[in-house]
This record gives C-alpha cells, structure tokens and sequence, in this order.
C-alpha cells in the first residue's frame, strides 16, 4: 500500500524515493509506505479549497446532505479495509475498531441533516417598515488537525460538519495514522465529494501547521490533541484574527460515592481507563473514592484489571493493545515508579513488554503525584481516597483539565450537586467519562479546551452571522 497527499481530487504523484515505512506499533514492522506532504502540498491543497469554496457553498443544502449520506455508505462498504488500518496503523484492538467505524458512519448521517438545519432570525424593528433578519453563511475555507487516538471518528466530527455547513475542508491527519486519513479521501472521493471541497496533507505537523495558520483563507483551524500544541495554535490564531476550535488535553475524574453499586462502578471506572490503553481525552484516570468503600472498591477494581488480556489486537479477547509509540510505555513508567516512591501502592500492572503496558491499578494516589495531575495516556488509572462527598469534589477540581467526569451514586440531591459544581465541560451522571453522539456540545473547560464541536454548536463555530435588513417603501432621513 502506498499513499499521498489527496489534493483537488486526486492523489499526487511523488518519486518512490520520498516514501516513509508505516510500522505496525503491535510488531514494530512496516506494512506500507506513505509520502509525508510539505509546505507546497500543504499551500496547493489549501488552493484547491479556496477554488471550490464558491460552488460548494452555492450547492444546495438537499445536495450536501445526499452526499454526505454517501459517505456514510461508503464508509460502510469500505468497513473490513478501515478496521484493518485502525488495527495495524492505529493499534486499535479489534474491538475499538470495529466500534469505530459503524460509529462514524452513522455520525455522517446525523450529521448530514445539519445541512438543512442551518437557522437564521428575525427580529421586530424600532424602524417603520424594516425587516431586519440574521443568515448563516460558510465560512470558506476550514483546516482541520486530527489526533491518532480516534482517526477516523475524530476527523469525520471536523469535515463532515464543515461540509454540511457549505465549507470546503483541508485535513492534516495525525503522523502516526496518515494512512486511515487518507483511506477518507477515497472514501470521500467514491461518494462524489466534488474535488477540491474535501483535501488531506499528512506531514509534520508544525511545518503543515505553519502553512495552515500563515494562510488568510483558512478562516478556521479546529484541532484535537495535546494542551501543549494547542495553546500554540490558539495564540498563532489569536495573532492573526483566526477562529479556532479546540479540543485538548484530559484528566478527567470518576467519583465513586459511598452510595454507589460498586460492582457497576467498577465496571463504569475499567471501561474509562482500559478502552483503548488509555489512550483518550475523555479516560477517567483519575477515580476518587469515598472513604466508607475505598478498600473495597480497590479491590474489585484491581481484580477486574487483572483479567484483562494484554496483546494481539486482531484476537477478539483482547482488551489492552499496543500504545502508539515506543517512547510511551517508558514515560508511563518512570510517572508510575515515582508515584510508588512517594507512597502509592502499586495493585497490579506496572511493567510493560516492547509497546504494550499492562493495566495498572495505582492506590492511595495524591494531588502531588504526577499520575494524578499529568496525562499519562496509558493504561494506568489513579485511585485516591475522600473523606467525604465535599472532599471528592475538591479533588476532582484539583486540575488544571476540565474535559469529562463521571459521578457514581444513587443520591440525586448529590448527583445534581455534582453536575453544577464539577469544573468540567461534560458530566456524566451513573455512566462512563468516556461518551460522544453528533448531535451534543463536545468539549472543555480551563487547560481541555475551547469551543464545542457536535451539533448546532459545530454549525455555529463554522458559519459567519450576517445582519441584513429589507426597507419597505422609504427610510426616513433627518436631513
């Protein structure tokens, strides 16, 4: 398999010399090869954007979501050639994958039906016979960096809604899963996206980045991935009176309160932190227990992850697969080790073979501790004890994230309390920090991000509001 940057139609020819190895992070062997875009790739893909941004936006919104719904369809078609890249490019278990995909592909249908939900207003005027109203209009030009974790999912949120919204898209696939975000073009290319509204550069990201941001017809940047990278992109924005969309870093917290069924929180808090290895935003890797079922909750809890099954991901049992990359599992390590030399204690897990780290339970956990302030993006989950209900809301606001949380009780007085006080852009009352649907303001607060994608939310980041007013007969003039 060999893949190239997907500009104004159709992939680029490049000379075999210039291709990169893809390695499989379960083997470490490469599979394919693939042609990391520079800035010229970058700039003509942007060009082709701003070429079709007038047609695209004068299709009619009937036609927009046809065609999205054609993608739909063609991601199903494609599923079994999505799953494989997912597991060998992504390191995606079997079973992550073959959520992902049905899942995107029924985001682009509701997503689809945006296209004909883009609502204006009017309103009653102080002027005699003036209608004055506010419209919708697309942006133009949209450019999108999308992270590894979710390849498929988390590009799809970005383009399908530019789309449906009469933009024209560029995508800058993450590094490690250039080969999934160009299986979307063909995938959007088969559905009979005109050429030129959907283009992907893979590359390196702050060279693409770069060219992305100089760019004035790039009107938004929406992006996914780590706090560090998008503070920058915000203030380069910021610079250059550039929107932007971000969606960042995550320590979000699990609360199990002393009321809690605690065999459903113990499947609730697993299901947060081992999906994937970890490797989510949303992964509740900080879970704060009541006092009164502390021990027993760590008990069950550490029971359950000794279970899980560590390796092959194309084996249907598995549940922890490979991490990404081979710098993460000694990283994860050394924050592990260090929250053991300061005094929590180590349930099970805390080693690692080649790019696989073992589900690891970390007890007594405090605020100090690196593992329970920094985003590990593994598999390990930081279990700290609260004195009480107010206590467990201190800590979980002890962060400078505010991505998701998840809260564990049967008091609804307390489960609302919760709800309002937690600092954190989505709360999950009796379910998993982890969760997503098309149609819901998806987002942070503090060091997690800013914007909402998802929705009406989605539409109105990627629209411009215009005033326009209509006089009947004559304005009145004071002179």
């Amino acid at each position: 398999m060999v893949s190239t940057p997907y500009i104004g139609g159709k992939a680029i020819d490049v000379p075999a010399s210039a291709l990169r190895d893809v390695v499989n992070p379960a083997n470490q062997r490469a599979f394919a090869k693939v042609f990391m875009g520079q800035e010229q790739h970058m700039r003509a893909a942007i060009d082709a954007a701003d070429a079709a941004r007038a047609a695209w936006g004068a299709t009619l919104a009937a036609e927009r979501e046809r065609i999205l719904h054609r993608v739909a369809d063609e991601l199903e078609a494609a599923r079994q050639e999505l799953v494989d890249l997912l597991i060998d490019e992504g390191g995606a278990t079997f079973g992550k994958a073959m959520f992902e995909v049905p899942f995107a592909a029924n985001m682009v249908r509701s997503i689809a039906g945006e296209a004909r939900r883009i609502h204006g207003d009017v309103f009653p005027s102080d002027m005699p016979g003036l209608i004055s109203m506010a419209i919708r209009r697309p942006l133009g030009v949209v450019a999108g960096i999308s992270p590894f974790n979710f390849p498929i999912i988390l590009s799809l949120k970005k383009v399908a809604f530019a789309l449906a919204a009469g933009n024209t898209f560029v995508l800058k696939p993450s590094e490690e899963t250039s080969l999934i975000g160009l299986k979307l073009a063909e995938v959007f290319e088969r559905a009979g996206v005109p050429p030129g509204v959907f283009n992907v550069v893979p590359g390196d990201g702050p060279t693409l980045a770069r060219v992305i941001l100089d760019d004035p017809r790039v009107r938004l940047v929406t992006f996914t991935g780590s706090t560090a990278v998008g503070r920058i992109i915000a203030t380069e924005c910021a610079k250059r009176g550039k929107r932007v969309v971000l969606e960042m870093g995550g320590k979000s917290p699990v609360i199990v309160l002393k009321d809690a069924d605690l065999d459903y929180a113990v499947n609730t808090a697993c299901f947060g932190i081992f999906i994937h290895q970890g490797q989510i935003c949303m992964a509740g890797s900080r879970i704060i227990v009541e006092e009164p079922v502390y021990e027993e909750f760590l008990k069950r809890f550490a029971a359950k992850a000794r279970t899980m099954q560590v390796g092959d991901p194309r084996d249907p049992h598995t549940v922890i697969g490979p991490l990404i990359r081979s710098s993460q599992c000694p990283m994860i390590d050394g924050k592990v080790k260090a929250a053991v030399a300061a005094g929590a204690r180590l349930l099970t897990g805390g080693r690692y073979e080649g790019n696989f780290y073992h589900p690891t339970v970390l007890a007594d956990v405090t605020p100090e501790m690196a593992a329970f302030r920094d985003e590990l993006f593994g598999p390990v989950a930081a279990v700290s004890k609260a004195k009480d209900a107010d206590h467990a809301l201190a800590l979980a606001n002890t962060s400078v994230y505010g991505l998701s949380s998840a809260v564990l009780t049967n008091d609804l007085q307390l489960a609302m309390r919760f709800a309002l006080e937690l600092e954190a852009g989505m709360v999950h009352l009796n379910g998993p920090t982890i969760h997503d649907e098309a149609t819901v303001p998806f987002g942070g607060v503090k060091d997690s991000g800013s914007g909402r994608e998802g929705g009406r939310w989605s539409v109105e980041e990627m629209t411009e509001v215009k005033w326009v007013t209509i006089q009947m007969g004559r304005h009145p003039y004071p002179f």
